[in-house]
């Protein structure tokens, strides 16, 4: 009997060995999907991405697969009408459904975020915004996603998010290396700031040098395994189209009671009629602001086309004095750390010097002939009249922007990169929000299959049915 269990036991011993001697088999990851609304105040765009199932160091690895822009303006043009704000989605919803596979849409994240169109409806009228939001939520809901919410994001999440898509779309969180086989955090990793100028707002995020920040303005990620402290800082109001209704309003205000307002911005022989109750329909032109004058009276701006008059004027929508002689301090008495590094300039501030035709890295003072040129153009010498009247006032306000608020001179202006693609991904604040929701992920490990060697079972199976044999043969001994 002892040998019997002897032989039992070496039975049971090999057929261990044989599971446990195997050889892993990994599958490739899973790929997972989202979809991102950037819903800014003069549009919406719809951005699907990708990413690997297993993540590097927390992050995942994030590439765009779909942009598309929605008809019409932003959702907050819908206050009076909300129904239409969430219709207004569904072309490109029908679209990222066609990108996204059938068995995968159910699990892919969906979100929307307002920008600064949605912040100013909300000071306005706070239930015209949740109605806007709700109606697009219900249409989101109708889709065979899983969708998370429509928020509005402040202005402080905006710039911090776009500060993200950049860095991680120029690999200045991680690169990866075919000699280690693996992403690594690059040597003297090469961190942007990024420049946002919208509709409504403006936002700038840097990484300064000194990180002890009140967190008013302090925004902190930790991405690839590593921390960041930036600064980021929203101006509402200061977006190009609030801005230019800002600059007609003091226009107006001076010439009063004239209802012909010389606008020295605008292109000579250019003329636009402008209601005076348009002011009244936005914060930004303070509709309680005595001087407005009453009624629903129009009036007439009349282009001159005057670099300077248009400068001086625009530098008037500034509150510089509230800084007093502080050098950390850009307009309205906020305050801003030193510049530090390059900045990557997207939105409206590549599409206006694009406008200008010159080529990257021109000195400043060919970018200031070059907006003079375009000032001087009259309305009869432009072959594109639908937007060049706003060219030379928004390039001009960009400057003002740049260097006498965010303090670039003329040589940090050559760190300013114009720029809206990198790779085949948009330069925005959508990325950058997918990339941090990652975070929030569960990291999955690949999953692995166990399979087993032919010529190791049969040596087991052989093995086994001989012991059998011999413990038969004994008992009968």
């Amino acid at each position: 009997s002892a040998i019997v269990g002897a032989l039992v036991a070496l039975s049971i011993l090999a057929l261990v060995l044989s599971l446990v001697r195997v050889e892993d088999v990994t599958l490739p990851p899973t790929v997972k999907y989202g979809m991102v609304f950037d819903a800014g105040s003069s549009h919406t765009s719809l951005f699907v991405y990708e990413w690997d199932s297993d993540k590097e160091n927390d992050t995942g690895v994030v590439s765009q697969t779909l942009s598309c822009d929605v008809h019409g303006q932003g959702i907050s043009s819908y206050a009076d009408n909300p129904p239409e704000a969430g219709n207004s989605l569904r072309e490109c919803l029908d679209k990222a459904l066609q990108v996204v596979p059938a068995e995968k849409q159910r699990d892919a994240p969906a979100y929307l975020g307002a920008t600064a169109g949605m912040r100013l409806l909300r000071e306005q009228n706070s239930s015209a915004a949740e109605q806007v939001l709700a109606e697009v939520t219900k249409t989101m809901q109708e889709y065979p996603v899983a969708f998370k919410g429509a928020h509005i994001l402040t202005g402080e999440e905006e710039g911090a998010y776009g500060w993200i898509t950049i860095n991680y779309l120029l690999d200045s969180f991680t690169k990866y290396s075919p000699k280690a086989h693996a992403w690594l955090r690059p040597e003297a990793a090469n961190i942007f700031g990024a420049l946002d100028l919208g509709g409504a707002s403006t936002q700038i995020t840097f990484m300064p040098e000194d990180p002890a920040m009140s967190q008013n303005e302090a925004s902190e990620f930790t991405l690839y395994g590593y921390s960041y402290n930036i600064y980021t800082h929203s101006y509402l109001c200061y977006g190009q189209n609030e801005m230019l209704k800002r600059l007609a309003k003091e226009l107006i205000v001076e010439a009063f009671p004239s209802t012909r307002v010389h606008h020295p911005c605008y292109p000579k022989g250019y003329n636009e009629t402008v209601s005076l109750s348009s002011f009244r329909a936005s914060p930004c032109t303070n509709s309680s602001d005595p001087r407005l004058p009453l009624g629903h009276s129009n009036v007439t701006l009349e282009g001159r086309g005057n670099a300077s008059g248009c400068l001086a004027s625009l530098r008037k929508l500034f509150n510089f004095s509230a800084c007093g002689q502080s050098q950390d301090c850009t307009f309205d008495g906020v305050y801003q750390p030193p510049l530090r590094g390059q900045f990557i300039a997207f939105s409206a501030f590549y599409y206006n010097f694009k406008f200008l035709n010159l080529t990257e890295g021109q000195p400043l003072a060919v970018v200031r002939e070059a907006i003079k040129g375009l000032c001087a153009r009259s309305w009869e010498d432009v072959e594109n009249p639908k937007r060049l009247p706003k060219y030379c006032a928004n390039t001009n306000y960009i400057l003002t922007l740049l260097l006498d608020a965010y303090k670039f001179n003329e040589t940090s202006w050559n760190n300013i990169i114009f720029q809206m693609k990198a790779g085949s991904a948009d330069v925005g604040w959508t990325l950058g929000y997918m990339l941090n929701l990652t975070n929030m992920v569960p990291a999955e490990a690949p999953a692995r299959v166990k399979g087993h060697r032919p010529s190791l079972w049969a040596v087991a199976i052989t093995f086994i049915i001989l012991t059998l044999v011999l413990g038969l043969a004994a008992l009968l001994l």
